[in-house]
């Protein structure tokens, strides 16, 4: 009987007792002190920029889109373009010889990775600038007339692009399962059919950000032909405050047109990934 009572009664006890414990949120006392302190820094050094006269920022307003500094920052563009589809084009031939069976054509293919990744950029331009001291003829043309300042931040740029865009096309490619080349063998594609549908498609999703990555650096990275004198943005800027010493004024045009085009290119290098990262598993 009494446990027949303790049966029944135990529910109501249950359904009458206590209201369950509420949840309270964990304090991030510090967290929110420590980013009220950051927001205070940023503050103050915008304030500090935007109003200090030294940076003559209406100086930059009348310089900004100026003929000569647009001039500059098409060249700009020009060669970052060509550069990259060159580099990736030599860089992919590179990759597949990399891969290849031949271990002469490997060994080729690691020699120019090895040898270009070592030389400096600046080393690189200056070496090919001055190529006419070791070669005054090639194919009975001068030298000289042969490689001017553009074709030699050409040739200096691409070549050293080459060696790394080779290393993140072989990346790309040793990221795919080998049972998906397996497989497609197994339907009976073709060696073509099967790098066009099959593993390329999933080697973009390890290629485009390094790439990405690569196109900014190189954008900004052209800023070191102004050296040999091509009339790059930066080269622009420079014959500019040369004549009117303006000098910071003149590098705040330069530093806010490759803030301004890297943005645009970090934009469109996210939807680049995410188009082929369609399917992928997060």
């Amino acid at each position: 009987m009494s446990s027949q009572t303790l049966t029944k009664t135990t529910p109501r006890r249950a359904a009458s007792g206590a209201a369950p414990p509420r949840i309270v949120a964990r304090r991030r006392t510090g967290q929110w002190l420590a980013a009220a302190l950051v927001l205070t820094l940023l503050g103050l050094a915008v304030n500090s920029v935007l109003r200090n006269e030294a940076f003559q920022w209406g100086v930059v307003a009348d310089y900004f889109t100026t003929t000569a500094v647009l001039r500059g920052l098409g060249l700009t563009l020009w060669l970052t373009a060509l550069v990259m589809a060159l580099g990736f084009a030599l860089g992919t031939l590179l990759a597949v010889l990399r891969l290849s069976a031949n271990p002469v054509l490997r060994a080729v293919s690691w020699g120019y990775v090895w040898l270009f990744r070592s030389m400096p950029i600046l080393v690189q331009l200056l070496f090919w600038f001055n190529i006419g001291a070791l070669y005054p003829h090639i194919l009975g043309i001068r030298t000289v007339d042969l490689f001017g300042p553009v074709t030699v931040a050409v040739v200096g740029l691409t070549l050293h692009e080459a060696a790394y865009a080779a290393e993140v096309v072989r990346g790309g490619i040793l990221s795919v399962d080998r049972g998906q080349i397996e497989a497609a063998q197994a339907l009976g594609l073709s060696r073509s059919r099967r790098w066009r549908r099959i593993v390329l498609p999933q080697a973009m999703r390890s290629i485009v950000p390094p790439a990405g990555n690569m196109l900014i650096g190189t954008l900004k990275g052209t800023s070191i032909v102004s050296v040999i004198a091509v009339q790059d943005l930066l080269y622009s800027v420079q014959l500019v405050y040369h004549r009117t010493y303006q000098v910071i004024p003149l590098l705040l045009v330069a530093t806010l047109w490759y803030v301004v085009v890297t943005s645009l290119l970090s934009v469109g290098q996210y939807y680049v990934e995410r188009h082929y990262a369609r399917g992928a598993g997060r």
